[in-house]
């Protein structure tokens, strides 16, 4: 390459990036960057969207984010956790509000809405045990009154829930259970303390009844497995009803759901000390087992 035409490129690819610096972005992502499920789930978005997106802090945009999408021309805003989810409803109807990362959808009358829920449902446990591990009985669980609506909603025989409202009372309770081949706990930070966890795991070795854990850091401490949803594969059906709107497509028709894909954690150690059986398609299915 010449010297000139290396000036002539050098230029166009110059003028190009401080060009994308100021872009407008029909695509607006709020969101934490320094999460990694917020990675994640802006990984997938892009890996389907493939068009420029512009990327906010929640912090930025605090009581702000109205000006800053009419700033942007923006007509799709991801919102991404519960400070940008409360932040995204207060923007005009015109503009596509799609959430993630949050236990439960957000309470809101606002139409153009929609978005996916972090927390798993229990039906998709109930299912687990009935395909894969027949010798667990019944499954309790136990969580807020709210996370119980939401997530719990099942009219199984095999189901059976007990809200409560504070740690010492979910203690109390799972200690009162009776009858219960599995608990689940629901994702309540406010509930579940380390005291709480504690003592919960206490009772579960010593009672031989196993704990089905809500992330992946639950089954390290103790709980014999858990469900979590794969907020990569959040991200790209974001980002297929992004590309869907923004093509035209009736926004309506963008049902709230769960994660498409649910990843599964195992503690083979729990397993082993309560005499648990893991069939070997569940620890191929396995994202990863502990120890």
């Amino acid at each position: 390459m010449t010297v000139a035409r290396r000036v002539v490129f050098l230029t166009t690819v110059l003028v190009y990036f401080f060009a994308c610096l100021g872009y407008a972005a029909d695509v607006l992502i709020v969101g934490d960057t320094n999460l990694k499920p917020v990675m994640e789930t802006i990984s997938g978005i892009e890996k389907t969207l493939r068009t420029p997106v512009k990327i906010i802090s929640p912090l930025r945009v605090r009581n702000n984010l109205n000006a800053v999408v009419a700033e942007e021309e923006a007509r799709v805003v991801v919102a991404l956790g519960k400070e940008a989810v409360a932040e995204s409803l207060r923007l005009p109807s015109s503009v596509l509000v799609i959430y993630d990362l949050v236990l439960v959808p957000p309470s809101t009358s606002r139409p153009n809405t929609t978005g996916l829920c972090m927390a798993t449902p229990a039906s998709d446990y109930l299912s687990l045990l009935a395909n894969h591990l027949h010798d667990i009985g019944p499954l309790s669980v136990v969580g807020s009154r709210e996370l119980i609506g939401v997530l719990a909603g099942s009219d199984s025989p095999r189901l059976s829930t007990h809200s409560v409202r504070d740690p010492f009372e979910m203690v109390s309770t799972i200690k009162q259970l009776n009858g219960a081949g599995a608990v689940l706990l629901l994702p309540d930070v406010h509930l579940l303390t380390s005291a709480a966890l504690e003592q919960i795991f206490l009772f579960s070795f010593r009672r031989r009844i196993p704990i089905l854990g809500f992330s992946e850091k639950s089954v390290k401490d103790g709980a014999l497995l858990a469900l979590v949803v794969d907020t990569f594969q959040d991200g790209r059906l974001i980002g297929e009803w992004a590309r869907r709107s923004l093509s035209g497509g009736d926004s309506g028709k963008f049902l709230a759901a769960t994660s498409r894909k649910l990843d599964l954690f195992l503690n083979l150690d729990t397993a082993r000390r309560m005499g648990i059986r893991i069939p070997d398609e569940l620890l191929r299915r396995a994202k990863r087992c502990y120890p």
